[in-house]
């Protein structure tokens, strides 16, 4: 059964998610801060983290770059805020998703069905008319790319975690290497596969994974920006 823990310091919203996502099949556990969150995962597999950006202590953004930094667990943001930056910051710093208060539970529940699917799924259902290689690994200039056990090494060797928006972005790049893709194209295509982050957000995904994979994300070699159009993955691409 799908675990999902819930980081939110609002005992009412805890009991909320609680009693509904358990209702829906999920199995569901709340804490209250970073502490007990970490606790939590210490001692059980979890799935996804729901995870308050207002928290006392430690908040939101802090927790969820630290989970991002150890682990590609699927990270939905909860945000009572009104500003927009704070859930742009969200994304870039790894979350998976974000989900505005008030919410309706509907929608949280069509959210969390969406990443666990990108999460999960996604990795094995790479078209095989679209990418040099239909199954296996891709190789590019020294690194490593498996899309079923959803890994990234670089050319050393060591492991190079990715959260759920960079591994498709990478894997979109890899489908059509040399191709100028704009970004509406890019939206359509991640879209295609149920990547669905704020549509400005495009850029900002391209900075991450730059930051990830480029031996200068200023001057970067293998995601080139194509100026007025979009970007273009330069580096030829082969199976491995």
């Amino acid at each position: 059964m799908t675990e999902i823990l819930v980081v939110d310091d609002d005992p009412r919203v805890r009991d909320l998610l609680s009693r509904y996502l358990e209702g829906e099949g999920f199995e569901v556990e709340s804490v209250g801060d970073g502490d007990a969150m970490r606790r939590h995962l210490a001692e059980s597999a979890v799935d996804l983290v729901m995870l308050d950006l207002n928290l006392p202590g430690e908040d939101g953004l802090s927790l969820a770059r630290e989970l991002r930094a150890t682990s590609d667990i699927a990270i939905i943001m909860i945000t009572g805020k009104g500003d927009p930056i704070d859930r742009v910051v969200g994304l870039e710093i790894g979350a998976d998703d974000y989900i505005p208060k008030p919410f309706e539970l509907r929608e949280v529940l069509a959210r969390i069905r969406a990443v666990l699917r990108r999460a999960t799924c996604r990795p094995t259902e790479i078209p095989a008319a679209q990418t040099p290689a239909s199954s296996g690994c891709l190789g590019f200039v020294g690194w490593r790319f498996d899309p079923t056990k959803r890994e990234l090494r670089n050319p050393n060797g060591e492991m190079v975690s990715l959260s759920t928006g960079e591994f498709d972005l990478l894997a979109t790049f890899l489908q059509h290497p040399t191709r100028v893709l704009d970004r509406d194209r890019l939206l359509d295509l991640l879209r295609g596969q149920e990547w669905t982050p704020f549509d400005r957000s495009i850029d900002t995904q391209v900075g991450r994974l730059r930051k990830k994979i480029e031996r200068d994300p200023g001057n970067p070699d293998l995601i080139k920006t194509v100026r007025g159009v979009g970007y273009a993955f330069s580096a030829e691409v082969e199976r491995l």
